[in-house]
């Protein structure tokens, strides 16, 4: 039996045990929440948890006690020597308060303290997600707290959580492994603390030591919001900042609440994370800024080390001018043996066009460089590209065919020259089936191929695949063809791009209603957290298991291919939205292209996965994978597109 109760415009559902089973609003008609079935059940509602504490560990679901109520709910649950006590009250706005209280006569610490927050954020289908399935944005920077859970689609309402008492400092996830795949998000928990497990996490976990008698009490609150920008505007927090990264010795300006005590900026000598914080005398904020080196200082010692340490120079032929993963804690290169994500080619040739990147700036030593890249070209011609434009998967599996390589590799070819090399790749994809494939960069690759002279043949060939390829996506709708995974951000990033070419070549082929439309398919896939490794950063929560050492599931923040959103935005006709989000879109692709310099050191190696959530089933996390594999494509396209950078 489930209690329902009016909240805002829509209701929320309560199962008798008194936990919250869904959230709908009638808008949507289908819950924010996940529902049973799959990963999820009844001991994942929401409200439901765990704590860690010096006296044992618990979980929490049945309470000992319940009392309805016209407006809501309490609940007593008892674990050990605790009790917490919570109160759900619902109307215009949903307020949640907990209360933990050491009912012992001595004192307990607490090293963890999580509660469930199941939204459904998952991938069934493109068609799917967009109309049923929502975005977690998380925040848990102490005293300013907030998530945001926004239907896939961008349009509204959406749900915005608040803290409005206490403080939360970490978020984790729970339900990630190979059985769930990359189609789900998992559980997520909000943390008043993850000391526990993951002390490090997110600039700090605090202990809670809860004398006898001595209780712990946060608030949250609930309400529908046309957008985030609706949201963010209903309070002020108490530490913010419009810029999150910035060359090493200069200044981020900080804005801080009236009451609240803090530096109004913050610089660096050297480069790396900083976490800065401000109080009001009772509750702390924390924000997360990135000091950098100089665009050119990054990628020439990135270029050093590749070339130093990423070859296989140990073998007798040009496969030793290809590039591999390499392990930072070992000083090993990794093999791939059956792994395809530690191959020697996929991702791996974004390193190869670092290197054209880097010659075409003049930066680097220019022998060398060739030198590279001319053995670079003989690896591909003698061991990937076949005579008809075929890419294989890598060297020793030249059989299986994968069409997100092609675009790749025919853009090397032609930065090398061979034009005709990069049109025969070109025309195979379109042989195998590619005008329904939503590679990356294809869009600006085809109209670079069709501005070229010569060939007029040729031109209004790359013309018309671009076109062709363009309908047959503005055909598909909603309703798009599965990928790797069902639906994701590198899925929208790269239909946006090619319409957005397909419009270039040929204004009138696209309605710019098309491309309005899908414009917050992908905005929608991050927020505005004050973390540099969030703020407009796509969601992206497989990518740590498939190409990182540690193979582990959960949020990577920020993962590379969050420069595909930043490729749109910074390309996007003016003329199309107001000038107030032209200039959002193109201070969000800037954000996007700095915040991916985190994950460079200042020696030139990296890490492919920043795995970010405080633990993941379990597991500690907030961790950088010791892998370096396919990062470079975030300088690539900062290169590319970062002229402020740069």
């Amino acid at each position: 039996m489930r209690e329902r109760f009016a909240f805002g415009g829509g209701k929320v559902e309560l199962t008798d045990d008194g936990s919250v089973a869904a959230v709908v609003h009638p808008a949507r008609g289908l819950s924010m929440l996940l529902e049973d079935g799959g990963l999820h059940d009844p001991r994942h509602y929401w409200g439901k948890g765990f704590v860690i504490t010096s006296r044992g560990s618990h979980r929490f679901d049945a309470p000992a006690f319940t009392r309805w109520r016209q407006t809501g709910i309490d609940l007593l649950y008892q674990f050990g020597e605790l009790e917490l006590r919570v109160g759900r009250r619902f109307g215009e706005q949903w307020t949640e308060t907990y209360e933990l209280r050491n009912t012992s006569a001595s004192a307990i610490e607490v090293g963890s303290l999580a509660i469930s927050t199941p939204w459904r954020d998952l991938y069934s289908s493109s068609r799917e997600s967009l109309n049923g399935a929502v975005h977690a944005h998380v925040w848990t920077g102490g005293a300013d707290a907030w998530s945001w859970a926004v239907p896939m689609d961008g349009s509204g309402p959406g749900l915005g959580l608040r803290l409005t008492e206490g403080e939360l400092w970490a978020y984790s996830v729970e339900s990630r492994d190979g059985g769930t795949g990359s189609n789900v998000r998992g559980h997520l928990y909000l943390h008043v603390t993850d000391q526990a497990r993951a002390p490090h996490a997110m600039g700090g976990q605090p202990l809670i030591v809860l004398e006898p008698g001595q209780s712990y009490r946060w608030t949250w609150q609930l309400g529908w919001y046309d957008s985030l920008a609706d949201f963010r505007a209903s309070w002020q927090p108490l530490l913010e900042a419009t810029e999150l990264a910035a060359e090493v010795g200069e200044s981020i300006a900080l804005e801080l609440a009236p009451e609240a005590s803090g530096p109004s900026s913050v610089s660096a000598a050297t480069p790396g994370v900083q976490y800065v914080e401000a109080s009001d005398g009772t509750r702390t904020s924390r924000i997360s800024v990135l000091f950098h080196q100089p665009l050119q200082e990054i990628v020439e010692r990135r270029v050093r080390f590749v070339l130093d340490h990423q070859r296989p120079v140990e073998l007798g032929d040009s496969r030793r001018f290809s590039f591999l993963p390499y392990d930072t804690e070992t000083g090993l290169t990794v093999l791939s043996a059956a792994w395809q994500d530690w191959s020697d080619a996929r991702e791996r040739i974004g390193t190869a066009l670092l290197l054209q990147a880097t010659r075409d700036h003049g930066w680097g030593d220019r022998a060398e460089l060739d030198e590279a890249l001319v053995g670079y070209q003989e690896f591909l011609t003698e061991h990937l590209i076949a005579a008809d434009g075929t890419v294989a998967d890598d060297s020793q599996r030249r059989g299986r065919v994968r069409l997100y390589n092609f675009p790749w590799f025919a853009r090397f070819l032609l930065g090398q020259g061979d034009v005709a090399g990069a049109v025969r790749i070109i025309d195979r994809y379109y042989e195998l089936g590619g005008s329904h494939f939503l590679a990356f960069d294809l869009g600006p690759l085809l109209e670079e191929l069709a501005a070229l002279p010569g060939d007029p043949a040729r031109a209004a060939r790359m013309r018309d695949h671009l076109a062709g390829h363009a309908r047959a996506f503005l055909d598909y709708g909603d309703d798009l063809p599965p990928h790797e995974v069902n639906y994701e951000q590198s899925m929208v990033a790269p239909l946006l791009e090619l319409l957005l070419a397909a419009r270039r070549v040929a204004p009138d082929s696209i309605d710019p209603a098309e491309l309005i439309r899908r414009l917050p398919w992908l905005t929608a896939f991050a927020a505005d957290q004050p973390d540099v490794r969030l703020r407009h950063i796509p969601i992206r929560h497989w990518d740590g298991y498939w190409f990182g050492l540690l193979r582990m599931w959960g949020d990577v923040f920020p993962h590379y291919w969050s420069v595909l959103s930043a490729a749109v935005y910074l390309t996007f006709p003016d003329d199309l939205v107001p000038a107030a989000e032209a200039a959002w879109l193109r201070s969000a692709g800037d954000a996007i292209l700095r915040a991916n310099l985190v994950n460079f050191h200042p020696d030139g190696s990296a890490t492919c996965a920043f795995v970010y959530p405080s633990c993941v089933n379990g597991r500690r996390a907030h961790v950088a994978d010791p892998l370096a594999n396919d990062q470079d494509w975030a300088l690539v396209y900062a290169l590319r597109l970062g002229q402020e950078l740069a």
